[in-house]
């Protein structure tokens, strides 16, 4: 599609009657196969995972899909298919794009062959992440637009116009998603997927090399690009105005246009449904006449920041948090503060004690029992990313740092080279992470002689966020029959000499090794065996029971922190006695194996 069709053109309608009850994750998925994608390649992080795994429900002989070993490995699949000749499409959460980064930088500046687009899903209030990142400044760091859709219809229509918009501009394009908008589900009518056969290889050195002298060339392209999107952008449907009454007028986009409309559906709005590059010339039309401008827009300040660059009077974050996911509430609370409606009223809120329900693993997790043995070791522990964060917190608390994906065989080699510790240091990481992140800190390790030991939690799936398959689980996205990595031999191959497997549910044997393995001089690596609880099974088996008269109270099976195991009613000696929820049990035996008094028994 030309520039100009660009800029005539609006989503088109559907037929009516195919509308379908989607989220907004599964919406892109649908505007990725309407538009007529070949290649999909992700890796799963929440809140964007369902997008792929939406993907892989259409037909094969339509669209390639495929979970990637991390986020920069699948955008560089998604650039190897976009270099053939054919749209591409890979999405991440935010964290994910830290990990994408280079990739993308370069590919700016390359520019497409076949359309690419990139959906990022933002974790505004920090529901699944371990920080909180707007990934519009990104796009204006690598300079590629970014759509922001504010629900389901937007979010399949936007992903199909990125796709347009790709080829247009020689550009990869963002699809910024939310987690709110990213599970929520609504109405979203679907239309037929559209032929883009591809096009092949193009042979363009200049182009597709990025050499240093091809690059300072490229440069001025992208910059030369960046000034037609604006043009462009001030026209297209993808921004629109809303007229309404008075003089103050509301800039926003994304989920937060939903709120402002419900809270003052009369005012004056410019939807922003791209919000990099901003279109100057319909914001300065916008703004022309109005007595105040607000911005409203989640986490940062990009759009505020950019109309005072302007010269726009504007305000924004004096009335709306910089940090937080946004709520009708909180966007009532700002325009009130604002001056464009009343305060909410302060009648009394309806009183309820909430149960307060702490984060713990899983019953019959593995790696339960694999932290407890650390914590009994009195090990420093370097933690990373995966349900395993738990232990950081009571009964467990055996963890001690945890940075990002695959942070911690580094972060331990630092440890140990920093000379000041004292205690044994362990990493430990899970088996999607190793493979992940975990295999390059790991060579390093072995390089450089680093007296750690690396604490492998394999539960053969990708566990936090659902149960995704990898290359050490032997099936891929369809589910069809893979290569596995065998971990032992991939450890070995590295370097390691000490390296043993051991069964997350045998804890004597785990003392045993993890004891060896810290005392070994060099990489020690100690892997623990046993599948997931959840998935991608429910795993259970006969469930144990508590003898109340034998029961001394001892209390150490609680050091597991299983959900299943809860306090008695019974009493020894001033102490609780515990009882098993035998809904809750599967069986695994740990608890039976603390129990000094061999009161924990199958149930008869």
């Amino acid at each position: 599609m030309t520039e100009a069709a660009l800029a005539e053109s609006a989503a088109d309608p559907k037929p009516a009657g195919a509308a379908r009850p989607l989220t907004g994750n599964e919406a892109i998925a649908r505007g990725v196969w309407e538009a007529g994608v070949r290649v999909a390649a992700a890796y799963p992080g929440t809140p964007s995972t369902e997008i792929l795994e939406s993907v892989a429900t259409y037909p094969r002989e339509d669209i390639h899909a495929q979970w990637s070993t991390n986020e920069k490995t699948a955008m560089d699949v998604a650039i190897g298919a976009s270099f053939a000749g054919v749209r591409a499409f890979t999405a991440m959460k935010h964290v994910g794009l830290n990990v994408a980064a280079d990739a993308l930088m370069s590919f700016s500046y390359i520019g497409v062959n076949g359309g690419l687009v990139v959906a990022v899903c933002d974790d505004p209030g920090i529901h699944s992440s371990q920080n909180e990142q707007d990934s519009r400044i990104y796009a204006r760091f690598a300079q590629v637009p970014v759509l922001e859709p504010s629900d389901g219809q937007e979010a399949l229509d936007f992903t199909k116009a990125a796709f347009d918009l790709s080829e247009a501009f020689d550009t990869p394009v963002f699809v910024r998603s939310t987690t709110r908008l990213s599970h929520t589900r609504s109405a979203v009518a679907v239309g037929p997927r559209e032929a883009h056969p591809g096009h092949g290889f193009k042979d363009r050195p200049a182009k597709n090399v990025m050499i240093p002298a091809h690059a300072r060339r490229q440069h001025g392209v992208v910059l030369e690009r960046e000034k037609r999107l604006k043009e462009m952008l001030s026209e297209s449907p993808l921004n629109r105005i809303e007229a309404g009454e008075g003089s103050v007028g509301i800039i926003t986009s994304g989920i937060a246009y939903t709120y402002v409309k419900e809270c003052v559906p009369d005012v004056p709005v410019l939807k922003l449904g791209v919000t990099w590059p901003l279109p100057d010339r319909l914001i300065q039309d916008f703004c022309h006449g109005l007595e105040t401008v607000i911005v409203v827009e989640e986490l940062e300040p990009l759009i505020e920041d950019a109309l005072k660059a302007m010269g726009i009077a504007c305000h924004g974050k004096t009335f709306f948090p910089r940090e937080g996911e946004f709520s009708p509430e909180i966007v009532h609370d700002g325009l009130a503060a604002a001056g464009l409606m009343a305060p909410r009223s302060n009648a009394a809120p309806f009183e309820f004690a909430p149960m307060i329900r702490p984060p713990v693993l899983c019953a019959g997790c593995p790696h339960a029992a694999c932290f407890m043995v650390l914590r009994a070791l009195d090990a420093r522990v370097a933690g990373d990313i995966g349900c395993y964060t738990l232990a950081v917190v009571e009964p467990l608390k055996s963890i001690d740092t945890c940075v990002s994906m695959g942070s911690s065989i580094a972060n331990a080699v630092g440890m140990a080279k920093a000379g000041s510790e004292e205690k044994p240091i362990v990493a430990t990481i899970g088996d999607s992470t190793f493979l992940h992140s975990g295999i390059p800190p790991l060579i390093d390790a072995v390089y450089n002689n680093a007296d750690i030991t690396v604490f492998i939690l394999d539960n053969h799936i990708t566990a936090m966020t659902g149960g995704q398959d990898h290359p050490g689980t032997g099936k891929t996205l369809r589910g069809d029959v893979a290569p596995r990595v065998d971990f032992v031999e991939l450890v070995k191959s590295l370097g390691v000499q000490w390296v043993e497997k051991v069964d997350s549910y045998d804890v004597a044997t785990m003392h045993r090794q993890l004891r060896e393995a810290t005392s070994h001089r060099g990489v020690s690596v100690v892997i623990s065996d046993r599948p997931c609880v959840l998935d991608p099974v429910k795993i259970k088996g006969p469930a144990l029971e508590v003898d109340q008269a034998s029961c001394i109270a001892c209390q150490a099976c609680m050091n597991l922190g299983c959900p299943a195991l809860t306090w008695s009613e019974e009493w020894h000696e001033g102490r609780h006695k515990v009882r098993i929820d035998a809904e809750a049990c599967i069986g695994c035996s740990l608890c039976a194996q603390l129990c000094a008094s061999h009161s924990i028994r199958p149930v008869h």
